[in-house]
């Protein structure tokens, strides 16, 4: 059985949660599903899919708001 840390690695001087809360306000990771993430060649890709996608569903609401 291999030991979970390598004695190579060395968080003596290390602090238990320094930039969590940085980390929890700034950040919005969402995981993609293996097959959506074939679809784009980088987060810039699916930024932009995402707010055309996004771009629609408002003219869809205001078109559905307008009848």
């Amino acid at each position: 059985m291999k030991p979970e840390m390598l004695p190579e690695y060395d968080f003596t001087k290390g602090k238990r949660g320094k930039y969590a809360a940085k980390y929890a306000r700034g950040t919005n990771i969402v995981r993609l599903e293996p097959d959506v993430a074939a679809l784009f060649p980088d987060s810039k890709s699916v930024n932009k899919a995402l707010r055309l996608a996004a771009e629609i569903s408002k003219l869809q609401t205001k078109k559905k708001v307008a009848r």
